[in-house]
């Protein structure tokens, strides 16, 4: 699997004939070099983990462009529905939809979910989650991406359930996990993890800068850390 990190908490994955987007938030993207063209090249799906505009970012666009299905909880696909959106496939909590190479699930996380509508109404769009990609090709990894979230216990049943062999995590403070919280998740309830991409950092100034106090906090688990930079691919 090649994985691309473009800033902020958007990723690409590319496995078999699937390119699938994560949350992506490109224009307006301080740390996104490139263009949403090229960055969306060939994508079959776009997946959420929740309504908030850093995360949404140009799914429509995307979408439009490519042909791409977008994967979802129900309210964010009904919210993209009113934009004339028709490859939509809502799921919601806990549920597991089938995808043709790989399967999407969608896992609990800690945060909120909302958007602004065309009169400047805040609207809800169902709760914030983290999401599990788990290709059907067993000589590919399982990928969990946990959205926006604060640390919870319950991490260590994902792990349980889904044996992800990547996590992209949240560690920049303020809106998620700061990395004393990032760690304690990683080291404590997903200790099987063996790549672990921290993200939602650096995007804006009120946000940490840098995944060096995260790394410091793993600890002797540092070596697990994979740090990447904006546009940087790797392959897993």
């Amino acid at each position: 699997m090649k994985i691309t990190w473009f800033g902020h908490s958007a990723f690409r994955l590319e496995f078999g004939s699937s390119v699938v987007l994560i949350d992506p938030f490109l224009t307006g993207n301080g740390s996104f070099k490139g263009t949403v063209e090229e960055a969306s090249k060939g994508a079959t799906h776009v997946v959420l983990t929740h309504g908030h505009g850093d995360h949404t970012g140009d799914t429509a666009a995307i979408a439009n462009a490519t042909g791409a299905k977008v994967v979802a909880n129900a309210e964010l696909c009904q919210y993209f529905g009113r934009k004339d959106l028709k490859k939509l496939d809502p799921m919601n909590t806990g549920g597991t939809t089938d995808q043709g190479e790989f399967t999407v699930s969608l896992t609990i996380a800690f945060h909120s979910s909302a958007a602004m509508d065309e009169n400047g109404v805040l609207q809800d769009l169902g709760l914030p989650n983290g999401v599990v990609i788990t290709p059907k090709d067993q000589g590919q990894p399982t990928v969990y991406h946990m959205g926006d979230t604060d640390v919870f216990s319950d991490m260590a049943l994902i792990g349980e359930m889904y044996r992800p062999k990547v996590a992209m995590v949240p560690m920049g403070d303020r809106f998620t996990m700061g990395a004393r919280g990032a760690a304690l998740a990683m080291r404590r309830f997903l200790p099987d993890v063996p790549v672990v991409v921290p993200c939602h950092y650096a995007t804006f100034p009120i946000l940490a800068q840098s995944a060096d106090d995260f790394v410091r906090e793993m600890g002797d688990q540092g070596q697990r850390v994979r740090v990447v930079k904006p546009g940087e691919a790797f392959e897993v």
